[in-house]
């Protein structure tokens, strides 16, 4: 459904506008110096706006993943869906401070930076076994260095930002570490519903160029995602 594909560029959209106004509204703060997860702590300013932003982008995330699944299969877009449940996990599973402190914490703090250091490997692996699969599917195939590149810069953004979570400037390292595969997402979910809907168009004229099978919005008939996996 094409209304599953474009979930991929709601949910970014609607997390980056939550970090974006959540961050304005901590008085006494940078607009990029508070992480993200901080927004969503209980003595952050308004913290229901961040965590209504790690909601909408992970069950938009899992939908996207959804329909993916069903056009290119393999792994990479059930690990898309897996970042979007990690992704709600870790707005429900609340820091205990804005800022990052030392000493005794909560067990859902705890949880909650678990939940992040493996979403943060997903979300590089699932790219990168996306960048692996669009390489296989005929109508995907010049995504595959797109997927590649995000993949890759998500790994060296992910690594200067993970060392300096206490520096001054690990909210701004952060943002552009989630920022990188969100951008990928949206592409991705704009180009698979344009795909769906010329799949959609020729079903309709009774054309035989581009069906959807059960698996495929390639070009070719319904057997062409089949035979480029």
């Amino acid at each position: 459904m094409r209304i599953r594909a474009l979930s991929g560029v709601t949910g970014p959209v609607v997390f980056t506008a939550a970090w974006v106004a959540g961050s304005l509204r901590q008085t006494g703060h940078g607009p990029l110096s508070v992480q993200l997860s901080g927004l969503a702590a209980p003595d952050a300013r308004d913290p229901r706006i961040m965590i209504t932003g790690f909601l909408v982008l992970g069950g938009c995330t899992v939908w996207l993943g959804q329909e993916l699944a069903g056009d290119v299969g393999g792994v990479g877009p059930r690990l898309m869906q897996g970042a979007g449940v990690l992704t709600a996990a870790a707005g429900l599973l609340r820091r205990d401070h804005m800022e990052l402190t030392t000493g005794p914490a909560s067990w859902h703090n705890d949880a909650h930076d678990v939940v992040s250091l493996v979403l943060y490997a997903d979300l590089v692996v699932a790219q990168l076994l996306l960048a692996r699969r669009f390489g296989a599917v005929p109508c995907w195939r010049g995504w595959r260095r797109y997927l590649l590149g995000s993949g890759i810069a998500t790994a060296a953004a992910l690594a200067v930002f993970l060392p300096n979570t206490g520096s001054a400037s690990a909210g701004l390292l952060q943002r552009i570490a989630v920022t990188i595969p969100l951008a990928a997402t949206t592409a991705v979910a704009v180009r698979l519903a344009r795909n769906l809907t010329r799949a959609s168009q020729h079903l309709r004229c009774g054309a035989g160029g581009t069906r959807r099978s059960s698996r495929g919005t390639c070009p070719g008939g319904p057997d062409a995602a089949s035979r480029g996996r």
